[in-house]
């Protein structure tokens, strides 16, 4: 259901969408004492520490480690990482201007990760939840679902046998099995879905019959189908506690998004080419919520 919280952004907001959201799993760790589980050369590295680099490096470490293993695993790197500082401050590597570089792009990018943890924390309220369910719910009715199976086949002909043996009383799944030419399979099971996933030939025929209903062959851009309703059901739209957790997400980076487009409306940008030619300017940033809406999904092949 995650999709029913979802949200567009522009090319000004790309740092966001390509993962910023993740990097903000760092905030929250702060405790009151943080305990000092090692030092190196009298620099204390603490379990914040190692929570912060267990998220930083977490999706490269080996997956076989767990638990304290794991844990050992970091703070090692950590003790690895002292040294290895100490030893560049000492050969003067960090002070050169690629360094100071690298480090302010560093600083920049963990500035903007705590700004945008605070701006999604403090727009995060139950309110706010109640309203993006709501929004979501209305936009979503409910809908008439049905579970169905098919056999496709060449020819009005093929189609008319094949329909012929599922009425003697043949299995429909064993006969789609073996006839159809549907490249997915699966005894010629499409699922539960609603009228608007098929192309309007195949739903029109599929959703007038009723459950254990059998069509007559059906003509479609694909071919000759015959369709047997499985089960009817009306899709409704989840309870608000079991999307909670996504609703509060959606607004939480909904709340990012809005404060980086208008950070980058606000700001004077110029762009050069490689040649430091100016370029024209860029049109302001666009609010994912009041963007045009996307080009409607072509229905699946039945």
């Amino acid at each position: 259901m995650t999709a029913i919280f979802s949200g567009r952004s522009r090319a000004a907001v790309t740092a966001f969408a390509l993962g910023l959201g993740a990097a903000l799993s760092f905030a929250g760790h702060a405790q009151a004492d943080p305990k000092v589980l090692a030092k190196v050369d009298g620099q204390p590295i603490t379990d914040e520490d190692v929570a912060d680099a267990m998220v930083d490096i977490g999706p490269g470490l080996p997956q076989k480690l767990e638990g304290a293993a794991r844990q050992k695993y970091v703070l090692d790197y950590l003790i690895d990482l002292k040294l290895a500082a100490k030893k560049a401050e000492a050969d003067k590597l960090t002070s050169t201007p690629e360094f100071d570089r690298k480090l302010a792009y560093y600083r920049d990018k963990l500035a903007m990760e705590e700004l945008l943890s605070s701006v999604g924390k403090a727009a995060t309220t139950e309110e706010a939840e109640r309203k993006a369910y709501d929004e979501a719910a209305k936009a979503e009715p409910p809908q008439q679902e049905i579970h169905a199976r098919h056999i496709l086949l060449p020819t009005e002909d093929e189609a008319k046998k094949a329909l012929a043996r599922v009425k003697s009383g043949e299995d429909f799944a064993k006969v789609a099995t073996e006839l159809s030419k549907d490249p997915s399979g699966n005894g010629g099971d499409l699922g539960w879905f609603t009228k608007d996933r098929m192309v309007p030939e195949f739903s029109d025929a599929a959703f007038k019959l009723k459950e254990g209903e059998i069509s007559d062959p059906v003509k479609t851009q694909f071919g000759w189908n015959i369709i047997k309703v499985e089960g009817v059901r009306t899709k409704t739209f989840p309870p608000f506690e079991q999307v909670k957790d996504q609703a509060a997400r959606y607004v939480s980076q909904k709340a990012e998004q809005d404060a980086v487009l208008q950070l980058h409306n606000a700001a004077k940008i110029e762009l050069f080419d490689a040649d430091g030619k100016p370029l024209p300017p860029e049109a302001p940033a666009v609010d994912p919520s009041k963007a045009a809406p996307a080009a409607g999904e072509k229905p699946k092949t039945p």
